[in-house]
């Protein structure tokens, strides 16, 4: 089971969305991924494996997160799959 931090700036909005069609893709394909949800502090003391974000923020983190997400439309359940699959691909337990 991989554990995967969704967040944005505030912890708000647009990751509070993305998180909810991120489990509704997970939960669709039967990907083993436990999603928790945050802000940029909640990267301090995470030990997942996966970060999943905006696109807009994947320069300002991806060499701080183990793995990183960038989503580039939070409705695109499309994209969302693609991007986990590949993730899931390149980290098999």
């Amino acid at each position: 089971m991989y554990k995967a931090l969704i967040c944005c700036r505030a912890g708000m909005g647009s990751s509070m969305l993305l998180k909810i069609k991120v489990d509704q893709v997970i939960s669709e394909n039967d990907f083993k991924i436990k999603t928790e949800h945050g802000n940029l502090d909640s990267l301090i003391g995470f030990n997942g494996d996966l970060v999943i974000m905006m696109e807009d923020l994947m320069d300002e983190l991806k060499d701080k997160v183990p793995y990183a997400i960038g989503i580039r439309n939070i409705m695109d359940k499309k994209e969302i799959k693609q991007k986990l699959k590949k993730f899931i691909a390149a980290n098999s337990k």
